[in-house]
């Protein structure tokens, strides 16, 4: 009579770390994060429900910083895996060190047990544990971050709902993996592809856009509190033009803070066309955009 499969592992307990939406305002702020109430109120209900957070947006809107700061916010390990095409099952979760492997066989040549060998080779010293995986066997507090989940390709996906769907993983030769302390999952998205149904219906889902001019001032004086006021409005007010164009790559928020640091060096204190044409390299990275920016600023 054959014995019934074991069950499968309960998944890990919550351990929420924010006590209310106004709670994870305030530690986000103090980790140099400013919020708003629907940012702050996903990153609460992602914690409580400890679902995965899926934010989605353009490039440069703070999608990456938000996981750096719920987990400086809640001193977590931030875990990061860096999707790209071409991304497989090794790079994410895990593959064996086959060169040890290899010198573990050459070293037990001529022993003549070639099971035993086998199964030594085949042990932790030869893992090689990927982001998903140390993500999932830590016990400490871990924020694991999926960056730019849409440059992947669609397998991954399929990867992504297993393990995010019970967090745990099977090693065939080591057996389940099962994660003793839930991450704070975040994963972000350009909307350079349609994510699949099955994937979103797992996560809570918050767009960034960018961000209004009085808050965009708000960060930018944050990151850099030596900038005049007056600078930091003229600062905005031409980011958002620039925004406005038909651009290749529109300036993010970082590249906003990297403008007012390049000021502040060169001492600029007022963004004329003589300064914007001047350091215009800080924020435009394309000849295209250069030239159309120029022409629509009248910087000729």
């Amino acid at each position: 009579m054959s014995s019934a499969p074991p069950a499968p592992a309960a998944p890990p307990a919550l351990q929420p770390q924010f006590a209310s939406v106004d709670d994870t305002a305030t530690r986000l702020q103090a980790a140099g994060y400013l919020t708003d109430p629907g940012i702050a109120t996903s990153v609460f209900l992602a914690d409580r429900l400890g679902k995965p957070l899926l934010i989605e947006g353009p490039a440069g809107v703070g999608k990456t910083e938000l996981a750096k700061a719920v987990a400086a916010a809640t001193s977590s390990e931030l875990v990061r895996l860096q999707c790209y095409e071409g991304l497989d099952e090794a790079r994410a979760l895990y593959e064996w060190n086959y060169k040890k492997q290899l010198l573990a066989i050459q070293a037990n040549a001529g022993t003549g047990d070639w099971q035993e060998t086998s199964d030594d080779i085949f042990t932790e010293e030869f893992l090689l544990a990927r982001p998903l995986l140390t993500a999932i066997r830590r016990s400490e507090s871990t924020v694991l971050l999926i960056d730019e989940t849409d440059k992947a390709d669609v397998e991954v996906e399929g990867l992504l709902l297993e393990v995010l769907s019970d967090f745990q993983v099977t090693i065939p030769e080591l057996g389940t993996v099962a994660a003793v302390r839930r991450p704070f999952v975040v994963l972000t998205s350009n909307a350079t592809r349609e994510l699949s149904e099955a994937l979103k219906r797992r996560c809570l889902y918050l767009h960034l856009d960018y961000p209004g001019a009085e808050r965009e001032k708000a960060i930018v004086l944050s990151r850099v509190p030596e900038l005049p006021a007056a600078l930091a409005d003229q600062l905005v007010r031409t980011i958002r033009a620039l925004r406005a164009m038909d651009l290749k790559k529109a300036p993010s928020i970082a590249e906003s803070v990297d403008w007012a640091r390049t000021l502040l060096a060169l001492g600029i204190d007022t963004l004329d066309e003589a300064a914007v044409a001047s350091t215009l390299g800080v924020v435009l990275k394309h000849a295209s955009d250069h030239a159309r920016a120029a022409e629509q600023l009248h910087l000729n």
